[in-house]
Formats: structure tokens, sequence, C-alpha cells
């Protein structure tokens, strides 16, 4: 995903002592004095962070002062121009200080954000409430028919005039306060829900000690596990945690059905436990503040106000698109539970399927229906090999290539950097890739940008991938599965889109879009990654160096729709969780966690699946930036699988002329332009949602 982040924090512990660092000695307070001018990530100590945090926003202040003592009558240069060119140092912190904390976290970064984000948060707002401020831009927005604006120059004054409103400028000064309590409250919870999930995602380990609870396991799970032991100080012991790259193959393996019970009841009971991580008060005070913003603001629920900015525009859009997909795939759902509760009942199993028993079971049906074994398919997968095949497909359409660079400094020492150049070998910006899990980072995969690019700042991208890989073994390099080879590619779309851009204004660049139009760029890269022509340049054997066999590659083509219904039901329910969350209306406290319960009990989630992110680890609705949004994965699925169309209606899945238009039209404008005018510049109609639903079985012609 693209991860949208906010700063965000929770009252507590203060990091005086970073005050006192010299100015002097501060490198972010300076010049970067690298190549590029990436972050100079060597000589930046955390003592640096909150001193330039504060010189940030006292310069951001000045700026705007000049903006509101202008006596110039307002003009879009004195007035936005001036606002797109404020507070450069202070963004410029807040890019390099998010991406850490949530790749590469500290006790000592967490005890900043606590001290900083109130302050950050109130100086957000002190910008749009501010009423000479929204005066002027008022003006320029009044009389803009007047003021021969540029297309993108009119996105850029709708972003701010539309941020001023939903900021709350046109409240009353009562309602103006209570709005600044609320955005600084729900950003105290937000911190330490995140904080919470990390610390419950970190504190279990299933530890194994007996040879034969590894039944089922393929022999990389296992030496995984045991490299996990080894570094915890357990020799011949086997460690699995709640990471997705230990827990997810145990449940797929492990023969040992009790063990499976235990490492999956850990998973989805984090922060559920009577301890100081409990996550369910946080909710039920999230959804009740958000739902008193959303009135304040003229709303009649959450979602109401987030769906505004949104392609969807509308909350009764996205119910009519999540409901036509859930009905249509909770009766394949449970058609599949079906099937594997009869696998279950002729293989001596005497139990009910239940939800840890789900992938264990689905592995073995899909190995005999189809012959396909995943650790099998896996060999082929070594994580150096999918990056270059990504880079490969890049190259293909859009004519750019990578280069590492050596000379970078890097965000972890894992990480790598990438000089990307266009076709011409002129340089577009720098990509580091940060592929491994460790403590202190956060679960699941995003992209960031360290520097956005903008032609008016002269600033060109720095974009960063981040995952959660399993990391090598001994000899054996990092082995992805197929699912995970497309999570690369995903997130690699999302970092051609902050790439390509080629934006003047830093609001509108990049993936500064709406949320349900930022995944058209990520999901359409991951129809390449599984595009059979494309699978054997990159599909290749880490031992032999061999490609995948065709018969392999045809195999994984026949199981495309296989166990699509639980895919689609374990996502849509979270998707309709999050959706009835932020359509509560009344203010007052619900009881999260039978809330939770109800909502799915209503929609009829069967039993034998969970929720895909129970609420208490839900942390794109409660600590990012996808609240009333979750549903944008598969809004922007019908426009990935109708953009894909387009190039295989040409008979050539990298047609140059689409991929020039698909360039030009989406990954190049950023926000610029109205979403759906962009898309149909591209596509020359709007987006049929015909082929997703092809995709995913739920239509047959």
């Amino acid at each position: 995903m693209k991860k949208i982040i906010y700063l965000i924090c929770f009252a507590g512990i203060t990091m005086q002592a970073c005050n006192d660092k010299p100015a002097a000695d501060n490198p972010l307070l300076a010049e970067f004095d690298t190549p590029f001018q990436v972050p100079p990530f060597d000589k930046i100590h955390d003592a640096h962070y909150l001193p330039a945090f504060r010189e940030g926003m006292k310069q951001q202040r000045e700026e705007i002062d000049a903006i509101t003592s202008n006596p110039e009558a307002p003009t879009f240069a004195n007035t936005i121009e001036a606002l797109e060119k404020s507070g450069q140092l202070l963004d410029r912190v807040r890019y390099i200080f998010i991406n850490l904390q949530e790749a590469n976290t500290t006790d000592s970064l967490k005890a900043i954000a606590e001290e900083i984000m109130p302050e950050l948060t109130a100086h957000d707002d002190g910008i749009y409430l501010n009423e000479k401020l929204f005066r002027r831009v008022k003006a320029v927005h009044d009389a803009q028919g007047a003021a021969n604006l540029t297309t993108e120059q009119q996105r850029v004054l709708k972003h701010y005039y539309d941020s001023f409103i939903r900021g709350g400028a046109n409240l009353a000064p009562d309602a103006k306060k209570r709005l600044t309590e609320i955005n600084s409250r729900l950003a105290l919870l937000s911190l330490q829900f995140g904080t919470n999930q990390l610390k419950e995602t970190n504190a279990y380990q299933l530890v194994i000690d007996r040879e034969e609870d590894l039944s089922g396991l393929p022999e990389g799970v296992i030496a995984a596990a045991a490299d996990a032991a080894n570094e915890r100080g357990m020799q011949d012991k086997w460690v699995f945690t709640l990471h997705n790259p230990s827990i997810m193959p145990f449940l797929q393996y492990a023969d040992n059905r009790a063990l499976r019970e235990e490492i999956y009841k850990a998973y989805i009971n984090r922060g559920s436990h009577d301890n100081a991580n409990n996550n369910w008060v946080i909710i039920s005070e999230m959804v009740s503040l958000r739902a008193e913003k959303a009135a304040l603001l003229g709303y009649k629920d959450y979602a109401s106000y987030v769906i505004d900015a949104n392609m969807a525009k509308t909350p009764e859009n996205v119910y009519a698109l999540c409901n036509q997909i859930w009905d249509a795939a909770l009766p394949n759902a449970k058609r599949e539970a079906a099937e594997l509760q009869k696998l279950i009942d002729r293989t001596g199993g005497n139990f009910k399927l239940a939800p840890w028993d789900w992938r264990y079971y689905s592995e073995k049906l899909k190995k005999e229906k189809y012959g396909l074994d995943e650790t099998e398919i896996s060999q082929y997968f070594p994580l150096e090999q999918v990056r270059e095949g990504a880079f490969h497909v890049a190259n293909k359409l859009y004519g750019i290539t990578f280069e590492q660079r050596n000379d970078l400094p890097l965000p972890h020492p894992e990480a790598l950097a990438f000089e990307v150049k266009d076709a011409d070998g002129s340089h577009i910006g720098i990509l580091y890739a940060d592929y491994f899990p460790r403590a202190s980072k956060s679960s699941g995969a995003w992209m960031e940008a360290f520097r956005p690019q903008s032609a008016l700042l002269g600033n060109t991208p720095v974009v960063v991938n981040v995952c959660n890989f399993t990391k090598p073994t001994g000899d054996t390099p990092s082995l992805l599965t197929f699912d995970e080879a497309c999570t690369l590619f995903h997130e690699f779309g999302h970092a051609l889109h902050g790439l390509l851009s080629r934006c003047t204004y830093p609001s509108v660049s990049g993936t500064s879009v709406a949320n349900d139009f930022v995944e058209l760029p990520s999901q359409i890269m991951e129809n390449w990654a599984a595009a059979p022509e494309v699978l054997q340049t990159y599909a290749r054997h880490w031992k032999t160096g061999e490609p995948m066999p065709q018969e392999l590659i045809d195999k994984i083509q026949a199981s495309r729709l296989f166990n699509q219904g639980f895919t689609v039901v374990e996502f849509m329910s979270a998707a309709l969780l999050d959706m009835a969350y932020h359509s509560v209306q009344d203010t007052a406290r619900i009881d999260a966690e039978a809330f939770e319960k109800a909502t799915l009990d209503r929609i009829g989630l069967i039993p034998e699946i969970t929720v895909r992110y129970r609420s208490p680890y839900f942390s794109h609705i409660f600590n990012g930036g996808y609240a009333a949004g979750y549903y944008v994965y598969t809004w922007a699925e019908v426009l990935d699988a109708d953009a894909f169309a387009a190039f295989k209606e040409t008979g050539d899945i990298f047609n140059p002329e689409k991929a020039r238009a698909f360039r030009e039209y989406i990954l190049s404008r950023g926000g610029s332009d109205d979403p759906m005018k962009l898309y149909q510049a591209f596509r020359g109609k709007e987006p049929s949602i015909d082929p997703l639903l092809r995709r995913k079985g739920l239509l047959h012609d």
C-alpha cells in the first residue's frame, strides 16, 4: 500500500536534552551535502529532531505572517504559490522522521514523537484556522475565473480552499476550539494505537523444542525459525513470531493443528488482552471523536467527510460497490469452506473446519487440484530476481533504468539505493528499498517519499519501498511466495508514481491524489507480475538459474480463481467493518468489541473466516490515512483491471502507445487534474467493472 502517514503522538516523556544540541551541528538545518541531496542518514542523530522541528515551525509561521501581512491584493502567486513554498524545512524534517519512525523506531524516537506531535498538530491547525490567511485564499478562489490559471493551478487552488473548509475555517470560534481539541486527541490516540500494536506483535513467540512439531514445514521456514531462535539465544530450538513471513508459512504448512490454533489466536487477539496494550478503548474514543468532528464540519458521519474528497464522493457509492462484490463472493466462500471440510473428513480429520485450518487445507487442496506446491513456486522467486523483474517491466514500459548506488547514505544498513534514469540518461530520482522485517519496523509493506517531486521547489523525488519479506538463511537467498512477489511489484508501482511525477506544485505531485486513485499505479503492476510472458523473464530457480517451466506457469494461471471466495470475503469484511465504524453518527462511546461482532454477524461473515484485520490491529484505519478508506483498494481494482485490459486489447501488454499514455496521464500528472478526467484521457472512456468481476470469477462471458 501507499502508506499515508500523519504526524501523531500521545502525551508522555519529554526529551529536553534534545533542545541542547547546537544548531550549527544539526545536519537537518543545513543544505544536504550529499549526492542528489539525499538525507545524510549517517549524520542525523535523534537529538537533532526536536530543534529542527521547532525551527521548521518557526520559519513557516514567519512565512505565513509574510503572506497575511502582504498589502497587495491576494493573487495566486502571492498567496497560493507562497503557501506552496512555505514550510520547506519543516516538511524535510517530517518526511525523514516519519519514515524512520515507521521503519526503524526506537524508544528515543517514540519519546521524541510523544513530545513534538502535539506541537505539530497545533501548528497545522493554526494554519488552517488562520482567518487572515483564509480570507486571502478565499479571495483568490472566488476570483479564479479572471485569473487565467492553468489546470494544475486550479487544482492547487481547489486543494487549499477545500483544505481550509475541511479544516474548520468557516466554523465559529467555539467550534474551532473544539476542533483543535479533537484533532490533538485523535493524534494522541492514533500513535498510542500503533505503539500498542507493535508491542503486541513483538510480545509473542512460539518456541518449539521438539523436532516432530516441525512436521510439514518446508526447510527454508525451519531454517528461518532456527535463526530467529539463535538471535534470541535459544540453541537447538525454533521460534515463530506474529510477523507475516513467520506466521503465514506456519499456518500454511504445519501439521500440528494445536500449534496452528495457538499462534493463530495469538495473532488475531493482538491488542485485545487485559493489559496496557489493549486497543478497544482507544477505538471507541476515536470513533466517537471522528463522528463529532464530522458533525462539526457539517457532515452526517465521518465516512461522508472522508469520501467527499475521493473519487467515490459518497458512502452510498462505496457501499454499492462493496455490497455487489460481497454478495457475489460470499457464496463462493461458503462453497470453498464445504470443499475444505470434505477434504478434512476424507483424510481422517474428526473436527470442523476452523480459521486456523483454512490456509493449511487450502494448500493441500490446491496441490491436489492443480499440482501446485507453494514451496516449489518460491524456489523461482529469489528476492533479487523479483526486484530485477519489476525493474525490467518498468524499462520495457517507460524506458527507465535503475543503477545501484553504493555511495549514498542509507536509512538502514539493510537498505539499498538505486538511481533512476530516463531513457535519455537524465536523472529522475532515487529509490531506496528496505525489504526485511525487524522488531523496530511496522508490519506490512508501503511506499513513502523522503522528498516528493516539485518543479517549483526544484526537487527531484527520493522515495522508499518498505516490505517485510523473509530474510536469507545460510546460503539460501530470500525466497518470496508468489503473493509476496506481487507485493513487491505493487509497492514498486507506488514508487513509479512518485518517481515519474512531473508536476510543478508539491501539494499535487506524485502520490498526492485521491485515496481511491492512489492504488491504481500500484495495483496495475501486479498484472505484469503475474503475466506469463513476464514470469518467463524473472522467475528463475535460485540454484540452477533455469526459468520457471511453462508447465508450472500454466498451473499458476489455471489456479488463479482458487480460494478467491476466501480472499475477497476476508478483505471485503474489513472494508465493510471500516465503513460501519465511520458511519456511526452518535458521538456516544460505542462498545467497540461488541460493535465489531455485530457488524460481522450482520453482513454474514462465516465463522471459518476471520476478518482480514480485527479492529485492535487494523492500523490502516486507526493509525494511518485509510479511515473510511479501506475500500479504496477495491475501487482502484476496478481501475487497474480496466486499465490493464486496455493493454491486453492491443495484443501487447507492453504496447508503447498505451505505456506512453499511462505515464503521461496517470504517473506523471499526480493530482494536477480531476482523477476521472485523467483516467478517461488514458483509457478513452470511463472504467468498467466487468474486467474486475471476471478476474475474481464473479462474472462469466
